[in-house]
């Protein structure tokens, strides 16, 4: 986990413009601690999802600096992103689950992929799927799963791995008010663990439960605090001796 005391990320103003468009972002910048939880929201086409894709090392800026865990990444070699990477749990708006692998096989990629024994992985997928409410449809296939199913198989593989932060692109979207905050609940349960949480969403009730000082509001490209220098400290001290 990441040193309590720095910073988890910093976007010191940054642009981003696909090939020779005009800028999808512009002069965007922040700073994120960790323990934070927020909420990203702005209308469609503002830039929430070009800005979630440098969040999570899929995309790189054309200007500006983005330091994570202390370091540069728009420097760092390409070579060095997939260890940083390995830091961050996504979770999709499309869910992204491997269709041919159960629920179980699903949440247990990144730790497969990671190198963990096939022994040791057991217990942490299954205790991962009973905090989820999913340890009965452990073997079932995304395409048997309900919509608010795939999407809590998604978030368990996102925090698999306790990343140090979690992005999670309009997690609410395809399910009923009552879910969507069961999933912030969760969220919510993972930011107590000590883990920084930034949802993207345009989900209105859910926004009128958050205080606007938690929600970060994209403007065609551009985060409206007017002085440009958002600094968002964390939203309480995290618990890491919580246990899942």
């Amino acid at each position: 986990m990441t040193d309590q005391q720095g910073d988890i990320i910093t976007f010191d103003n940054v642009g981003l413009r696909y090939g020779t468009g005009k800028e999808v972002l512009s002069d965007v910048s922040f700073t994120l601690y960790p323990g934070s939880f927020y909420f990203l929201t702005g209308a469609s086409g503002a830039g929430k999802t070009s800005l979630l894709k440098l969040l999570y090392l899929a995309q790189r800026p054309s200007r500006g600096m983005i330091r994570m865990f202390g370091t540069d990444v728009i420097t760092l070699p390409r070579n060095r992103l997939p260890g940083f990477r390995r830091r961050l749990g996504v979770v999709f708006q499309d869910f992204r689950l491997v269709p041919h692998l159960s629920a179980f096989d699903n949440v247990a990629l990144p730790l497969r992929v990671s190198g963990v024994r096939e022994s040791e992985l057991q217990k942490p997928v299954a205790d991962m799927l009973d905090w989820v409410g999913l340890s009965h449809r452990a073997e079932a296939k995304p395409a048997t799963l309900s919509g608010g199913e795939q999407q809590r198989v998604a978030i368990a593989r996102a925090v698999i791995g306790r990343p140090d932060m979690l992005v999670a692109d309009e997690p609410t979207g395809n399910v009923d008010p009552e879910m969507a905050l069961k999933l912030l609940r969760l969220f919510e349960a993972l930011n107590r663990l000590g883990t920084t949480v930034v949802v993207a969403t345009h989900d209105v009730h859910l926004l009128k439960k958050v205080p606007e000082s938690l929600i970060m509001r994209l403007d065609k490209g551009r985060l409206s605090d007017p002085t440009g220098a958002l600094r968002f400290p964390p939203r309480r001290p995290p618990r890491r001796d919580d246990a899942l």
